[in-house]
């Protein structure tokens, strides 16, 4: 038979736990509703150089020394007996502020992207380019980015 100091050790014990776990529950609880930020880089395809894209000659370059210089292109588009050949790269930038209640996210994404015209003997014709995708900037949503 338990004697009354056994009880009383027994209350404590069970006290002493229950404390326990309402601090471990606080702390766990304090610790999800806690503010925190983030930042995130995501690219798509190797970068462009615009050093190779000015090593490209219209009326000289060939579709193989352009395939050597840039690697397969992303989408070959074939133009009766001409084609052209289109190489990009994507980079997108994001930063987040989650607080207890709210979380804001901005997001910037640029690209680089270049054409290649070809005649019907894959001789390089015309060439258009565009890079930018180092321009994109981490950005919360009240930030004004200017591009």
């Amino acid at each position: 038979m338990p004697t009354r100091s056994m009880l009383g050790r027994l209350v404590l014990t069970r006290l002493m736990l229950a404390r326990l776990m309402l601090a471990r529950g606080l702390l766990l609880s304090s610790l999800l509703a806690a503010p925190g930020c983030f930042l995130s880089r995501t690219t798509a395809n190797e970068p462009i150089s615009p050093a190779l894209v000015a090593r490209l000659e219209p009326g000289r370059t060939t579709a193989g020394e352009a395939a050597s210089l840039f690697g397969a292109p992303a989408e070959v588009i074939q133009l009766g007996r001409r084609s052209a050949y289109r190489y990009d790269h994507t980079l997108t930038k994001r930063a987040g502020l989650a607080l207890i209640v709210v979380g804001l996210f901005g997001s910037d994404t640029h690209a680089d992207r270049v054409w290649l015209f070809f005649d019907e003997k894959d001789v390089l014709t015309h060439v258009g380019a565009t890079l930018r995708a180092e321009d994109a900037e981490y950005a919360l949503p009240w930030e004004r980015l200017e591009h």
